[in-house]
């Protein structure tokens, strides 16, 4: 029903009609005529009426107050953050298992609910615990409103905490067995099945850097990624399944190398996750000779990027090789790409030539472009080529220390457009190995992504277990945050991670006062914010609803 205002022979009458549907056509009937329009209000009477009817409707009154500033407010929280991700906290296992591993331990504050508040901090703002904790004020968190700071450290310290000697079996030289490790396992048998195997992992490692002492043993100086030599610094490893899915995290003091954590890392992966059979896939740079030659000592099955510029065997003999590849093409109608793979043995080695031919195409070109500005640049003289290095692998000396085009060496050249090279170990045909490496491509731009997570810093604390901690609760928000994704990619939508968090964060619930009433006013959300609710099999509150009693 509704108000209607109906003017007739020139006079306008205020009418109450209701719409009823009669078979598919919809009519107005009039249940009352009010009166002349005019009257109604210069009487005052439609005021009346609409105040008493007020009564009745106390939430539409309390938007309409809203709009016109007519009601005191008394707070305003943000809702969507916990709404999305408390879900997922439960989902995951992330709730239960730290509960159940924190009981009996005799705290006197909510720890589980300590760790969330962190992690959910780690994944819209990032930062110290110190920040944390005031950041939390603003936003609508079940259970958190008795938790200090330090509950906060206490928590860190809990999770990074070591265990007993007699549970210490499977630790790497680098680092401890810890509490954290036992979450990362339970998790990891939460959301296992008869179906669900570990046989394909992949390793990514960062540096953080410390303003301090960075803990008794972790801050240490090392090869900083950062660009920091001057600070000590602790390594991070997340390993990865292949499905994109967080597995674990190690954590080493910052002068460990790379090549030398391999081994053990994958030796401690399968203790501690029943691995039967492992294949190491890894890029340039992060196995060493001695690495691959530990690899094969163990019967570990690997396939490894190859440097094929710089390893002789490979660009003079494998490449070399006159069998032709087979094609393959990859993707979805309309962003396919075309690759090539063939197997050459050479020395009791296998290799895997590879090639993308969109990426060998756009090599010849830019080939092209460069040797057509190298042919400009030489008609006006030499030096201006000396500094040059994408100028001066296409050229040779000529008489007097003058410069010219080297064709052989721009024939050269050719031969790796769009060409990366694998060895392996394992029996796989060759488009089936490429496969895997290429997947070990998008598992890193996965870890790209979501290095603003595993970017902790400041990081104040100044023992070991609390900096395990602090850092552990980025790894359990990458496991919320792949979640999310996976579930929205479920829907068959996308959207970018920025744009959830700033929706989700701009979600909020006043908390209004109207006519001696308490009301909670919602707003509406945002789009990537609408999908994150429906991803998580969220409801929104309503628009207007009074506070439920505790």
């Amino acid at each position: 029903m509704y108000f209607r205002r109906k003017t007739s022979a020139g006079r306008a009458y205020l009418q109450i009609v209701e719409s009823r549907r009669t078979g598919d056509q919809v009519r107005q009937q009039v249940i009352a005529t009010l009166g002349r329009y005019e009257d109604l209000q210069a009487s005052g009477q439609l005021e009346r009426l609409l105040r008493s009817g007020a009564r009745f409707a106390a939430k539409a009154m309390v938007l309409s107050a809203a709009s016109n500033d007519a009601v005191l407010k008394i707070a305003v929280r943000r809702i969507g953050p916990a709404m999305v991700f408390e879900r997922l906290w439960e989902e995951t296992g992330c709730r239960d298992v730290i509960a159940d591993l924190a009981k009996g331990r005799g705290y006197k504050f909510a720890l589980e609910r300590a760790v969330f508040l962190t992690v959910l901090h780690r994944l819209f703002v990032s930062g110290s615990d110190r920040a944390a904790d005031r950041w939390h004020e603003d936003y609508a968190i079940a259970g958190v409103d008795g938790l200090d700071l330090h509950h906060l450290y206490r928590a860190m310290a809990w999770l990074g905490e070591e265990l007993p000697a007699a549970e210490q079996d499977g630790r790497t030289p680098f680092a401890p067995r810890c509490l954290k490790d036992v979450i990362e396992e339970r998790l990891f048998a939460h959301r296992r099945d008869l179906l669900t195997r570990l046989d394909l992992v992949f390793m990514d490692t960062t540096s953080l850097y410390f303003e301090g002492a960075g803990g008794q043993t972790l801050g240490q100086h090392g090869y900083s990624k950062d660009h920091r030599p001057d600070l000590r610094q602790m390594i991070l490893a997340v390993v990865i399944d292949g499905d994109g899915r967080p597995v674990c995290s190690e954590m080493w003091p910052g002068n460990t190398a790379d090549v030398t954590t391999l081994i053990p890392v994958i030796e401690r992966l399968r203790r501690r996750f029943a691995i039967a059979r492992v294949c190491v896939i890894a890029d340039r740079g992060m196995i060493s000779t001695e690495s691959v030659a530990e690899l094969e000592a163990r019967r570990l099955l690997y396939i490894l990027g190859v440097r094929e510029r710089s390893d002789k065997l490979v660009r003079e003999l494998v490449l070399a090789d006159p069998e032709p590849l087979a094609p393959l093409i990859v993707g979805k109608r309309g962003k396919e790409i075309d690759y090539e793979a063939k197997a050459v043995t050479l020395a009791g080695r296998r290799y895997i030539v590879c090639r993308n031919l969109q990426e060998a195409a756009k090599d010849a070109a830019d080939r092209v472009a460069i040797v057509a500005a190298l042919e400009r640049q030489l008609a006006k003289g030499d030096k201006a080529l000396v500094g040059n290095t994408g100028y001066r692998r296409y050229l040779k000396t000529v008489g007097d220390d003058r410069f010219a085009i080297d064709p052989d060496k721009v024939a050269e050249e050719a031969k790796f457009d769009g060409v990366f090279v694998l060895r392996t170990n394992t029996d796989l045909n060759p488009l089936e190995a490429m496969l895997c490496y290429k997947q070990l491509w998008t598992v890193e731009q996965t870890f790209r992504t979501a290095k603003h997570l595993l970017v902790t810093r400041p990081i104040f604390h100044k023992l070991d277990e609390t900096i395990r901690g602090h850092v552990f609760c980025s790894f359990l928000a990458l496991v919320l945050k792949k979640a999310l994704e996976d579930r929205i990619a479920t829907l068959g939508r996308s959207s970018s991670w920025p744009e959830i968090i700033a929706d989700l964060d701009s979600l909020t619930e006043t908390e209004l006062e109207h006519d001696g009433k308490v009301f909670l006013v919602r707003t509406t959300p945002r789009p990537a914010a609408s999908l994150a609710l429906r991803a998580a099999g969220v409801a929104l509150p309503p628009t207007v609803r009074e506070p439920t009693a505790n």
